[in-house]
């Protein structure tokens, strides 16, 4: 990690502890853990099945849609079960359902700088470049909601969700990467994704569905100019892995709950392997 931190105060309920431009992290390996909507229930049963699975792991990278309000209670759940599973740190890429009205304020503060808002989570600024075992890992966060005729705007909707201009040319401008690691879908995604978009099984409406597309435009533009290894998403709740002509491997995660949630990323070869749902179930 960078030495350079600051102690920044407490904004509309968020308090940053601390804030770093990047993270040069050691690890061979680490997690990748999909959408957890804020669900304390499900890092009950998720972090002590990941713990059973391989105890030295120590880094989870959580692609969005996070959900856990860090100036209430419910995000206490995640640093008492990832303290207990050994996990030192969760560096989350932010997804399109989280507390924005908190989470801006505090970035706001901090520009460009991942900030720790608990004992082990950090959300990563859009986009924000740092390296494990040498790999090159960009983060672009941000997605479309194409539930938003169900929210209320200003309390579970927030127009700050979308990745706009700016994040797309600073994400471009960052150069080639090995891992993407992004919210939403890239337009070239796995068949279980396609398959949702396909059918909208939800009756989502047309603007919706428009909106979302040009947010995957965005997210295909950054992974084509950037060339990813290998680029991991949340956001369509289904588990999904395809390698593409290129070369290129893009891997869909599903929604908590479900076994496709998580899985581990080697960065040596930068393979990844879901958790085993024998190792969920186990108690």
């Amino acid at each position: 990690m960078s030495a350079e931190r600051s102690t920044k105060p407490r904004y509309r309920g968020m308090a940053t502890v601390e804030s770093t431009g990047t993270f040069d992290l050691p690890e061979e390996r680490v997690w990748v853990v999909g959408d957890l909507h804020g669900n304390a229930g499900w890092i009950q049963t998720l972090l002590p099945a990941m713990h059973r699975f391989d105890p030295t792991m120590r880094t989870i990278l959580q692609v969005g849609d996070y959900g856990f309000d860090h100036g209430g209670r419910s995000a206490a759940a995640v640093d008492f079960w990832a303290t207990n599973a050994g996990i030192e740190r969760v560096l989350v890429t932010l997804g399109n359902h989280e507390t924005w009205d908190k989470i801006t304020p505090a970035q706001e503060a901090s520009p460009g700088q991942a900030i720790r808002v608990s004992d082990v989570a950090w959300l990563l600024p859009r986009p924000f470049t740092f390296t494990i075992r040498g790999r090159v890992l960009l983060s672009l966060g941000g997605a479309s909601s194409v539930d938003k005729s169900f929210r209320t705007a200003g309390k579970d909707w927030f127009e700050d969700e979308l990745i706009t201009d700016a994040m797309e040319h600073a994400a471009i401008a960052a150069g080639r990467a090995d891992v993407l690691l992004t919210h939403e879908s890239p337009v070239r995604t796995t068949p279980s994704v396609q398959s949702v978009l396909t059918t909208n099984p939800f009756g989502y409406s047309l603007e919706a569905l428009g909106i979302s597309a040009s947010q995957r435009e965005r997210v295909q533009r950054v992974s084509d100019a950037t060339q990813p290894a290998v680029h991991l998403h949340g956001h369509m709740h289904v588990y999904g892995d395809v390698p593409l002509a290129d070369g290129r491997r893009v891997i869909s995660l599903d929604r908590d709950t479900f076994a496709g949630n998580a899985g581990t990323l080697d960065l040596s070869t930068l393979e990844f392997t879901p958790l085993p749902h024998a190792f969920i179930r186990q108690r």
